[in-house]
């Protein structure tokens, strides 16, 4: 016991160290002479295990098209990444949908939509399937009117995966729900991704970006709300993207 009370006593601590229950960032974490504290430190590596793992892991399918059961259409795709080794050394395989997964999108297009969501893993499969159920829930009392197709769950996905579903299945708009790049303190962000007229070849100025939706980052409430606006804005201009700005709920186009 006096061996830890020795060297705790080394311990440094920084002066900023109230504010680290302001923010998950890694602020104010003291020192021992010239380095970190070892619980800092051990923080730190399972941290950046956490991201590590949460590229890796894959999505679980079968419980999203149960949380779906009997609340819409489902239809599971995957890109031309054979695995997710392929998938992260050709980003240009995620873009684009395999053989059958075209095929069985052309057999369920029978008239156009307004609105087709696509959920895909991205880089953290966890974030899609912790977070892209109840964004859609609270999403979906705020589209009434709207034609929404059915819900497209992607694997080994990119964002431009959805421009081919969305060209495919005759959408006016995608949406991407979609598992953001880890981070050292979010291993679980979902992104969404807008882009009206969907086609293959689409770039990333034409689309609208909503990021970091998590309980510790932006509400599901909220990225409904942000969502909303943006796609009334992209229903009455007619575009996405650099043309599109958010301005306190509303839309406008930049001239």
């Amino acid at each position: 016991m006096a061996d830890l009370d020795h060297r705790a006593s080394l311990v440094q601590s920084d002066p900023w160290v109230s504010w680290r229950e302001f923010t998950p960032a890694r602020i104010a974490l003291g020192r021992v002479g010239a380095s970190q504290p070892t619980d800092a430190l051990l923080r730190f590596s399972m941290a950046h295990a956490n991201a590590r793992d949460a590229v890796y892991e894959p999505l679980d399918l079968a419980e999203l098209l149960a949380q779906f059961e009997g609340l819409s259409e489902c239809i599971a795709v995957k890109s031309r990444a054979a695995d997710r080794a392929q998938y992260l050394r050709r980003p240009d395989f995620g873009r684009r949908l395999d053989a059958p997964s075209v095929e069985r999108l052309r057999e369920s297009q029978h008239h156009s939509f307004d609105l087709v969501i696509v959920i895909a893993d991205g880089l953290s499969a966890l974030a899609a399937s912790r977070h892209a159920v109840p964004v859609i829930e609270a999403l979906r009392a705020s589209l009434a009117g709207w034609q929404i197709g059915p819900i497209v769950i992607a694997e080994q996905a990119r964002v431009a995966l959805g421009d081919e579903v969305g060209e495919i299945l005759n959408a006016r708009c995608v949406a991407i729900l979609i598992g953001e790049r880890p981070g050292l303190s979010s291993p679980d962000s979902l992104g969404i991704y807008l882009t009206w007229h969907p086609r293959i070849g689409r770039i990333d100025a034409e689309r609208n970006c909503i990021s970091n939706i998590r309980p510790a980052g932006l509400s599901y409430e909220h990225a409904a709300t942000k969502l909303v606006a943006l796609l009334e804005g992209a229903k009455r201009l007619g575009a996405t993207g650099v043309n599109l700005k958010e301005d306190d709920g509303k839309t406008q186009r930049i001239r």
